[in-house]
């Protein structure tokens, strides 16, 4: 099926929104039209074996059995539909469609059942009925071809000159059609970016860089492969995963699982695996922070694109004390990220489902997911999500991080990466880190989908292909010994882990002060706590006046002569750190050449001057210090009291490359040049 004729199917699909128009708002179309299009497609799935259901259910009627498993097999699928029920059926009997259609929904098998149950579909039918709509929406849909093979009138399967049944919408065509619906409610419902699904053609090149070092592996005949989507939308990157696998292996077994909080996109995604013989109980519904609905499993292949930017507000109580309580005995335990952005949990999360290397070097997972720039390197030293960073890098799990173009996704316009990870990283791929730069790698969309104006070229149509290219750039990658300062290929380099760390360093300077006695420091001390709690404060104001306008260089000098004043005036002169903290801060004032304070014989930090700086992990910190700093400002040290340590991924620096500035003599001739042209211009205005 050419994508004209996928988008042809939607349209019939979405021209039922005309007639909802009035009575339902634009935001709730996909409330209707999105469970239509499950039903009729589960229905068209089910057609050919129909009859042969209905006749088991009657072989077992009054029979205290539980028949569940019999009918699944009558079907052929792991759903189906005892009744004689179709749409088209009731809309023979027009006056009872209400009743018909929910008897015909309340027939499905249980795992159908739920699916249609997410959508509160028994509530869109009554007010569909009540609006005087529900007729009209059935034969829409009752004339929609969904059909995954083409039968003839007797309901047998039409075969091909191959022997091979003749396909009208396979399930990946079907994919496309959800697809489209999804977007189109999507951009109705104003839902926040990626949010439900993610390009074809990005997934495929996600997966062909999950799976491009297992291609030997996986062609060996008898393999079985788990892979995992926590938020797993439609289920199209499970597909995806499943296809390519079965590609490279016709003979592999391919177990898909997931977890959707969206009702819609769990119901989408758990038909398309009913409809695919996969067991749709794989796709758990919920909160894969709070409420894991694979607690137990370990998986071969993990990837996802979870929502960008979105908060955690809602579980974090539940995953607070998971972190606190099972700290590295949990899923959290590395770390929590600002409330704002739960990307980095869902990592964590992957992460503590990959399966443990074997003792022969066997077992073990490969993990990539799609995020923004913002775990790159959100989070200063120490944060949460700097602490994430560092325990991917120092367990050695992250293999790549993989730029890709903007403008790529159908909800968002921003910048986003891959992130690959493995606990089974090759011998010459241990405790180093891939950069591949693809943000080039994009040809223009003939017409923008959403924000999508950009795709990756696949070859076809006379275009490049950037999957291609790509995957053999990371191929290529793993396996030559680069390094950044000898790298593959402009697009490309290879850092070792520690090169993402850093020491966070607090240079402190001595702080420099001159003491001067001024109506503005008089000021200040008399309005000062130890003044004010004292009895004689007005009189020790009234003894010090007379210095007004004295300066000294140094504190003792200052000191002496405001103690000299005030006893020559009969007052005793306070005593303790309180008071003689405020006569300091109070008189001294910052001065470049003034006296160094010093607190137990060091000097005493100026906070107003302190600085920090970012060291290498590799590099001496005081070595650093020598060479950046000492020379320009020598009264410097380093605090190592305050020392952190952050790791963060700073992408586009490793592949900035400097650009002179133009000649001036360049730009001036072009000046010249654009001024006798705007003059010639205006020259021939006023003729």
């Amino acid at each position: 099926m050419n994508s004209s004729k996928h988008t042809e199917l939607a349209n019939h699909a979405w021209s039922v929104a005309d007639l909802l128009r009035g009575d339902y708002k634009q935001s709730d179309y996909g409330k209707v039209i999105l469970p239509f299009t499950v039903l009729r497609r589960l229905e068209c799935v089910l057609a050919p074996t129909r009859e042969k259901v209905i006749a088991r259910r009657v072989d077992f009627e009054g029979q205290d059995i539980d028949t569940d498993r019999f009918l699944r097999k009558a079907s052929g699928h792991d759903f189906y539909n005892t009744s004689a029920y179709t749409l088209k059926a009731i809309l023979d009997d027009s006056g009872h469609a209400a009743a018909n259609l929910g008897k015909y929904v309340a027939a499905f098998s249980d795992n159908a059942r739920e699916v249609l149950e997410r959508y509160e579909f028994s509530q869109q039918i009554k007010r569909l009925d009540s609006a005087n709509l529900l007729y009209q929406v059935i034969g829409k849909f009752a004339d929609l071809d969904l059909r995954p093979i083409r039968l003839d009138e007797r309901n047998n399967v039409v075969k091909g000159e191959d022997g091979k049944p003749v396909v009208v919408v396979s399930n990946h065509q079907m994919g496309y059609i959800f697809e489209e619906l999804i977007r189109r409610f999507a951009e109705q419902s104003n839902e926040t970016a990626g949010e439900h699904f993610t390009p074809r053609e990005v997934i495929e090149l996600m997966v062909n860089l999950v799976v491009v070092p297992d291609a030997d592996v996986l062609s060996v005949p008898g393999t079985v492969r788990k892979v995992f989507d926590p938020a797993c939308g439609t289920g199209g990157m499970l597909s995806a995963a499943e296809e390519h696998i079965t590609d490279l292996n016709p003979d592999a077994t391919v177990e898909v699982y997931g977890q959707e909080l969206n009702p819609e996109s769990w119901a989408i995604c758990r038909s398309d695996l009913m409809i695919k013989g996969q067991d749709p109980d794989h796709i758990a519904f919920g909160n894969s922070f709070s409420d894991d609905g694979h607690k137990q499993e370990k998986f071969d292949y993990l990837l996802a694109n979870p929502p960008f930017g979105v908060e955690w507000k809602k579980v974090a109580e539940e995953v607070e004390y998971e972190h606190k309580t099972l700290g590295e005995s949990g899923r959290f335990g590395a770390g929590l990220p600002r409330i704002n952005d739960g990307s980095l949990l869902f990592l964590q999360h992957m992460l503590s489902k990959m399966k443990p290397v074997n003792a022969t070097g066997g077992g073990g997972s490969r993990v990539a997911i799609v995020f923004n720039g913002s775990p790159l390197f959100t989070g200063a030293a120490e944060s949460g999500e700097s602490r994430i960073r560092q325990w991917i890098l120092e367990n050695d799990w992250l293999e790549a991080i993989v730029a890709l173009p903007d403008q790529l996704f159908y909800n968002t316009g921003i910048s986003t990466y891959f992130w690959i990870l493995t606990n089974r990283k090759s011998a010459d791929h241990k405790g180093k880190v891939i950069l591949l730069d693809a943000r080039d790698y994009w040809v223009k969309m003939r017409k923008s989908l959403g924000d999508k104006r950009k795709e990756l070229g696949n070859g076809k149509s006379g275009r490049p292909n950037h999957i291609s290219e790509i995957t053999r750039l990371y191929g290529e990658a793993l396996t030559v010994a680069a390094d950044q300062d000898h790298p593959m290929h402009s697009k490309v380099r290879v850092l070792r882990n520690n090169e993402f760390g850093y020491r966070r360093i607090t240079i402190e300077r001595p702080l420099k002060l001159r003491f001067e006695l001024t109506d503005e420091t008089l000021a200040m001390l008399a309005t000062s706590k130890p003044i004010q709690k004292l009895e004689y404060g007005n009189e020790f104001t009234a003894a010090i006046c007379p210095l007004l306008g004295s300066a000294w260089e140094t504190k003792s000098e200052a000191v002496f002569a405001l103690m000299d004043a005030v006893v020559a005036a009969g007052l005793p002169w306070p005593s303790g750190t309180p008071f003689a903290k405020a006569l300091r801060d109070s008189i001294g004032v910052r001065d470049p050449e003034g006296e160094i304070q010093m607190v137990k014989g060091f000097p005493e930090p100026d906070p107003e001057i302190r600085d920090y700086d970012n060291v290498p992990l590799n590099e001496d910190v005081e070595e650093y210090l020598k060479r950046e700093v000492l020379p320009h400002v020598p009264d410097a040290w380093i605090d190592h009291t305050k020392e952190k340590v952050g790791y963060e991924i700073p992408f586009t620096r490793h592949f900035y490359v400097y650009e002179a500035p133009r000649p001036l003599a360049e730009i001036d001739a072009e000046l010249k040049s654009l001024e006798e042209e705007i003059q010639k211009l205006l020259g021939e205005v006023t003729l």
